[in-house]
């Protein structure tokens, strides 16, 4: 099966044997079918939703105070370094190269700068603060992960894009000309750095007509000493193990430990802190980071309840040491 996944885009031309298993003749499905979920689950859900874009929700992450001087410096000794600055936006040094997952800037996760999912807490480190940028990872294109103001700001710095199938051509629309389009198992060298696409298990859809029309996937960005996994959005799944057996250990994963309430909904396609700490064990990774929770209101678990969960589940298998959950800017060598 990963030889077939390896053999890169589809090609409306070749047979259904030759296509790779995660290539569907309209776009993309995982390798694993989903269970469908009923609208006794999904109505009320997203009534719920739409009734919180105008309540406060308590529990939103801490911010650390962060200027940005050490990661503008830290860039040049190359010493790895982590940042969260919210949601799945990690911010990573690594190799004297800096890069941004996910990275989103804007108030909402929305189409809409004033109507949407909007943010409980700041970015944990102003745009103007940022390091040279020398590559953007997107997982996939939900507004919560692809941004196009900010990403537009980014790559007008210079910075490459590296996206999953199909999703470029909604960069280039908006003007984005620096991007990469990787199926999984493919691989780009940026400088001293080998970035690869990876599985992962979700969907994507930026409208209701588009639903998995573009790919979506993790990241593993490999150094000559250094190894980073990316886990972007994805439920729990054989292809960590697989991951991990491939391309790791790595010395950091940066895993997502919320939106997984309601269970019936949200647990094919998300992990809980739980999965998550499992995920992070299946790749191999030294350390775990949590994120992709506190940030915008998107499902019904208590904003700081993943990340208690999360340093629950490491004491209790007694691996607290190896799972860390940071204030917002707060600036971590791993």
């Amino acid at each position: 099966m990963a030889e077939r996944q390896q053999r890169g885009r589809l090609d409306e031309g070749k047979s259904v044997v030759d296509r790779p298993d995660h290539h569907a003749p309209s776009g993309f499905r995982n390798l694993a079918a989903l269970p469908q979920v009923g609208l006794d689950v999904t109505v009320p859900f997203f009534f719920r939703r739409v009734a919180g874009l105008w309540r406060d929700r308590p529990g939103a992450p801490l911010v650390a105070p962060n200027d940005g001087t050490l990661l503008r410096e830290g860039a040049a000794h190359g010493l790895p370094t982590v940042t969260w600055i919210g949601h799945a936006t990690v911010l990573v040094q690594m190799e004297q190269m800096s890069f941004l997952t996910d990275p989103t800037w804007s108030h909402t996760a929305s189409p809409f700068t004033f109507l949407g999912p909007r943010r409980f807490a700041p970015p944990g480190l102003a745009f103007e603060a940022l390091p040279k940028i020398d590559f953007v990872l997107i997982s996939h294109n939900h507004y919560d992960h692809l941004d196009v103001p900010t990403v537009r700001r980014l790559a007008a710095t210079g910075a490459r894009v590296l996206v999953p199938l199909k999703v470029g051509a909604l960069l280039r629309r908006a003007g984005i000309a620096q991007v990469d389009e990787l199926d999984w198992w493919e691989t780009r060298r940026l400088g001293p750095l080998t970035v690869q696409c990876v599985p992962s298990q979700h969907w994507s859809g930026r409208g209701l007509t588009d639903q998995s029309f573009t790919l979506w996937g993790g990241w593993a960005v490999m150094g000559r000493s250094e190894r980073f996994y990316f886990a972007g959005d994805t439920g729990y799944f054989p292809g960590f193990a697989e991951i991990g057996s491939r391309l790791g250990p790595f010395g950091l994963a940066a895993v997502p430990i919320g939106a997984y309430e309601p269970q019936a909904m949200m647990r094919p396609v998300h992990l809980n802190p739980e999965e998550a700490l499992q995920a992070g064990l299946d790749v191999g990774a030294r350390v775990m980071v949590g994120m992709h929770y506190g940030t915008f209101d998107l499902t019904d678990e208590p904003l700081d309840e993943p990340p208690r969960r999360f340093r629950a589940e490491a004491l209790r298998r007694s691996l607290s040491e190896s799972v860390w959950t940071p204030p917002l800017g707060e600036t971590r060598r791993w």
